[in-house]
């Protein structure tokens, strides 16, 4: 049967995530790196390239201009990513001017990137993404906050909902109350992102990304939280409150009900969902 699968990294304080469409396309969302416990980094993107076979990324989402969200901006061109979703709308000057002698490549790289990638994608192309079609039958959904102050580059992070099989994951950048506010809003968003199957945390989990109205909307079964080392601002009780809960395997095969996962107690979560006969089917593994 088709189907889909999501796999959010272990990249420590970041974000990086693949999601693999039922038609086999390959979709990547941020672009976080992490470290092994040898001390060498961790690269999805090579990862992706040298032991899951991709030689070519069909779209790249990446949420905003945070370096935990671009690490791996280097090695993007290897995967020749056909289409490119960003928040355009950003100004590069005062983004570049604040940034540190140690961030500024790499935030130069991201913009002479997003520079290539100016040429809007015909929604009748075969890589438009908002043709299910093209997809396997995947919905992709996004939604781009642009009318705060840039002062916070959080609040424009890109919101993507990914749905297949009834089945509806979102995945939400850094975006805090404010931009959440201004999402609502929008034109379709809170249909779209009612009673969510699988949520994101955003900002990885913190307070500032918590809006208990929106999560309340949102109604997640399970929340994924994206971290490193625990600090005093999770929020990670307030998302296991908001969830419903999942069932969760194990490697050994044995499993559990969850609320919350973290990358960094449970190490590389994936989520494979798709249909099961007439039926739709979730399945939730964790690394460690």
């Amino acid at each position: 049967m088709p189907k889909a699968k999501i796999v959010f990294w272990d990249v420590e304080h970041g974000h990086a995530s693949y999601l693999l469409t039922p038609n086999g396309r390959h979709i990547v969302i941020d672009l976080g790196t992490g470290s092994y416990d040898s001390g060498h980094e961790f690269s999805p993107l090579n990862h992706l390239k040298h032991n899951y076979r991709v030689n070519q990324l069909d779209y790249v989402i990446i949420t905003h201009p945070h370096v935990d969200h671009i690490d791996d901006i280097f090695n993007f061109d290897s995967l020749k990513p056909k289409v490119l979703l960003r928040p355009k709308h950003l100004d590069k000057e005062p983004i570049l001017s604040k940034a540190s002698d140690a961030d500024k490549p790499k935030l130069e790289k991201y913009f002479e990137i997003s520079e290539r990638y100016n040429t809007p994608v015909p929604e009748e192309s075969p890589d438009s993404p908002k043709n299910p079609h093209n997809w396997g039958g995947l919905t992709i959904k996004t939604f781009v906050p642009s009318k705060l102050s840039q002062t916070n580059l959080n609040n424009h992070s890109v919101v993507s909902v990914f749905s297949y099989a009834g089945i509806k994951i979102l995945v939400p950048g850094d975006n805090e109350p404010p931009s959440w506010h201004e999402l609502k809003e929008m034109p379709g968003f809170l249909d779209v992102t009612k009673d969510i199957d699988v949520l994101l945390a955003p900002h990885h989990g913190r307070k500032s990304g918590f809006e208990s109205e929106i999560m309340k909307h949102f109604n997640p079964r399970l929340t994924v939280v994206s971290d490193g080392a625990y600090c005093d601002t999770s929020a990670t009780s307030r998302y296991s409150d908001i969830s419903r809960g999942w069932m969760v395997y194990k490697r050994d095969g044995t499993s559990e009900k969850r609320f919350c996962l973290t990358t960094r107690n449970d190490g590389v979560i994936t989520v494979t969902f798709g249909h099961d006969g007439d039926n739709s089917f979730l399945q939730v593994e964790k690394g460690k």
